[in-house]
């Protein structure tokens, strides 16, 4: 197991020119990472395979293509789609349409970022650690993209823990008693699966906090479904579901965020997501508060119906979750 966590650690550095970016060693060590500098586009191909670095340095110098053929061999192995590869060059804005070609060529090749001579090791690093997000936003995304295909084809999604409705199956269940069907359904679900994932982008001291946030914390938080709609421009599909991470923490009176949108201008998908999500939220212990019992969430839900949440979806939602409770919908 230790050998696990330290090979993950690894940083591999490919470069040909001995030396040239000596400077990069001392940041990365001090950040915690171990530093692996190979010669050539076969040992790191090998380096990759064996190591299973965390993150890939790739130097390319101004002609790029040496670089940008080992990119692609890195990148054609599906076992190392996950490893975040980011390009060292030497091309500048001086450089005019050559520099914009060789950024374009390895991007398509398949790099996450590029760094340009010269930079600053904090650059580096903040670099690193975001593609390394990226990259398990994208891993997260692939596995809900699955999940979601796999619920809207009526798989059972329901249970996301013992005695405990998990928000796919609840947002599969409303949006099908709508009759919802085709894309619409699968972003809900997969709306459902991914909605937080821009949480990815918010301090985890601000996530994990126990009591009441800041201004400037709460402000922060407020950015979640932003950053999550730019991570899900980068899905094939996001049409069907980046809509939902962004609006699903409107509100039905209009005071919700980030647009304030109001009424039906939310987005049906979004208006369900952020039904089941609430629910969710009610029912599980969080730092600053234990859960309520479901008959409390469900008295809280018809309590905001008209008002946080569609006053149409309310009762649907109620009689899904308890078919014998009486449905009192109050409206703004």
């Amino acid at each position: 197991m230790a050998g696990h966590v330290e090979s993950r650690r690894l940083i591999l550095v490919v470069e040909d020119e001995s030396g040239r970016h000596a400077t990069l060693t001392p940041p990365l060590e001090s950040a915690g990472y171990e530093v692996l500098t190979v010669a050539s586009g076969s040992m790191a191909l090998s380096a990759v395979a064996v190591r299973q670095p965390e993150a890939v340095l790739l130097s390319v110098g101004a002609t790029g293509s040496d670089g940008m053929e080992t990119l692609r061999r890195i990148r054609a192995d599906p076992a190392n789609h996950g490893v975040p590869i980011i390009v060292l060059t030497d091309l500048t804005a001086d450089i005019g349409e050559a520099a914009f070609e060789g950024i374009t060529t390895g991007l398509d090749a398949g790099a996450d970022d590029f760094l340009e001579l010269p930079f600053e090791g904090r650059d580096l690093l903040a670099t690193i650690r975001d593609a390394l997000r990226m990259r398990r936003a994208m891993a997260e995304m692939h596995a809900a993209h699955v999940a979601a295909q796999a619920s809207a084809g009526d798989m059972d999604l329901d249970m996301a823990e013992p005695g405990r409705p998990g928000m796919a199956g609840l947002a599969h269940r409303l949006a099908g008693s709508l009759g919802l069907d085709g894309a619409e359904l699968r972003g809900a679900v997969f709306g459902a699966l991914v909605h937080d994932i821009g949480n990815l982008g918010i301090p985890e001291a601000i996530l994990s906090k126990p009591g009441p946030l800041t201004k400037a914390e709460w402000e922060a938080m407020r950015r979640h479904p932003e950053i999550g709609e730019n991570i899900c421009r980068s899905f094939p599909s996001s049409r069907e579901f980046a809509p939902i991470v962004r609006h699903h923490h409107e509100r039905w009176d209009g005071f919700g965020y980030p647009d304030r949108l109001r009424g039906e201008a939310i987005p049906i998908g979004a208006r369900i997501v952020g039904l089941v999500d609430a629910f969710d939220a009610m029912v599980h212990d969080r730092p600053f508060r234990v859960a309520l019992t479901t008959e409390a969430a469900l008295d809280e839900i018809r309590r905001e119906a008209g008002r946080q949440f569609d006053p149409g979806l309310v009762p649907l939602f109620v009689s899904m979750i308890d078919p014998v409770a009486p449905v009192d919908v109050r409206r703004s």
